[in-house]
């Protein structure tokens, strides 16, 4: 690969990072009645879709078991939610929003949309359908992304012969303007 393409994979990268770090420590720092945007994101689901289960938001939403269940007793000590047992399987767990958790969302229904406007303020549309593509690219490279990596890693700790390009392009140092792994 040329020193010009690794360099701007390296610098779309760090820039990559360092979006989803800002959006995340943005994201955190706003909370509705206590409740932090990603609360509110569940409230969203559980009001247009109905009740649903603690693994299913953890699993659509990619949060821990851990924090999908820190969020939800944040939700229902607040009174916005009510976890509910299924009647023929107890050991399911189903999060329902309360009167008073759709009256909050009700009334604050325009976050949800102003983050979006704000995120992409400025964009053409040509440009947001452009990066759509790139976004549903980038999933679906990450698809594989831990078990490839994770592949690499013992295989490079088994391999005695000198390394492949790929290897040795990462251990390689190089002046870059950029952090790197």
């Amino acid at each position: 690969m040329e020193d010009s393409t690794w360099g701007r994979l390296q610098e779309a990268d760090w820039l990559f990072r360092k979006m989803i770090r800002r959006y995340v420590k943005e994201r955190d720092r706003v909370t509705v009645a206590g409740i932090t945007l990603p609360g509110m994101l569940i409230l969203h689901k559980i009001i247009n879709e109905g009740e649903q289960r603690l693994g299913d938001l953890a699993e659509e939403f990619d949060f821990t078991s851990g924090a999908i269940t820190a969020l939800s007793d944040k939700l229902e000590k607040a009174g916005y939610t009510v976890r509910k047992r299924k009647e023929d399987d107890r050991r399911t767990v189903l999060l329902d929003v309360t009167d008073k958790g759709r009256e909050l969302y009700d009334r604050n229904d325009n976050i949800g949309a102003r983050c979006i406007t704000l995120l992409f303020e400025g964009f053409t549309e040509e440009e947001i359908a452009l990066q759509s593509r790139f976004y549903e690219r980038m999933v679906s490279n990450l698809e594989k992304f831990s078990e490839t990596l994770l592949t690499l890693g013992k295989q490079n700790a088994e391999v005695t012969e000198p390394p492949t390009p790929e290897q040795k392009r990462s251990s390689t140092p190089k002046k870059s303007n950029y952090l790197s792994y």
